[in-house]
């Protein structure tokens, strides 16, 4: 099964596609890969998961916001590429997440876009991937995430 039907199949609902906010582009393919910029965690509505984890958010807030961003990219993916089945493998992914100094959980928040990416792609969704903790993100955002996806045509 494909990963337009296996969106279909899990009732997932993509926001729309992300416009930047700066001088940059959100996805960039060089050869077969795509590099996607960093996403936050946009809702169908428009409106962005903000707050800081280990504080007006608990872990399972924090993996829900990881969650939403990797529906963020998703729709990016398919707006740049017009269907998700072009994907091939996820290659990389950084998640960076809005907390305190003193919560240490990042690899499970950023769990919540992995394991989405894992139901989508299956076993080509999982690939390398860092987890980091950071004091601030723009706009007070819960969660970031860029990545790379190899592609085909």
């Amino acid at each position: 099964m494909g990963a337009d039907a296996r969106i279909q199949e899990l009732k997932l609902e993509l926001p729309p596609a992300p416009k930047p906010v700066a001088t940059y582009v959100t996805a960039l393919r060089q050869g077969d890969l795509l590099y996607v910029s960093g996403h936050g965690p946009l809702k169908a509505d428009g409106t962005l998961i903000t707050g800081k984890v280990g504080a007006e958010l608990d872990l399972e807030a924090g993996r829900a916001a990881a969650r939403q961003v990797g529906l963020a990219i998703l729709a990016t993916l398919k707006s740049h590429l017009g269907s998700l089945d072009k994907v091939t493998r996820l290659v990389k992914s950084l998640g960076l997440v809005n907390c305190t100094a003193e919560f240490a959980q990042q690899p499970q928040v950023i769990n919540g876009y992995s394991d989405l990416m894992k139901e989508v792609f299956g076993d080509l969704g999982v690939g390398t991937r860092s987890a980091v903790g950071t004091n601030a993100l723009p706009g007070n955002i819960a969660v970031e995430i860029e990545a790379i996806f190899q592609v085909a045509d």
